[in-house]
């Protein structure tokens, strides 16, 4: 990470419970991982795992209110958290088990696993309003 960047960083921003909250959310975490240095492999990888938790809880959650984006950059490296009103967990953030793997040919039913495998770390907390469902990433610094 750069030395003039201040760690930790933290900021939230709300987002409309519609799919075009997942195209913002992409643009959101690439430019704030970009704005510290990450690696592209970095911000690839938090553009994808924000957009499946965005695109959950547009697509799980009901009614109007808006999605909340959270990210810290933390100096180990960044999480990201997305808040919605349903307190209902998510499906299993947990590691699969024997043939409980997502069946490759549904077109569904993948994102949790994504998220699962590609994250150091993740998981889901009750919140005041409902429930924020979280993952970490490590720092990496670009390649020279």
């Amino acid at each position: 990470m750069p030395p003039d960047v201040p760690i930790p960083a933290s900021w939230r921003i709300a987002l409309p419970h519609s799919t075009a909250a997942v195209p913002i959310a992409r643009a959101l975490i690439r430019t704030a991982l970009t704005d510290i240095g990450a690696s592209a492999d970095s911000l690839d990888t938090a553009e994808l795992l924000t957009a499946e938790l965005v695109a959950n809880a547009v697509e799980h959650t009901a009614g109007d209110d808006p999605i909340e984006l959270v990210v810290e950059i933390l100096e180990t490296g960044c999480q990201v958290e997305v808040h919605d009103r349903d307190p209902a967990p998510p499906g299993d953030l947990s590691r699969p088990g024997p043939g409980n793997e997502p069946d490759p040919w549904q077109e569904h039913g993948r994102g949790l696993l994504l998220i699962r495998t590609l994250s150091s770390s993740c998981g889901h907390r009750t919140t005041e309003h409902g429930k924020a469902v979280w993952f970490t990433l490590p720092s990496h610094q670009p390649q020279h």
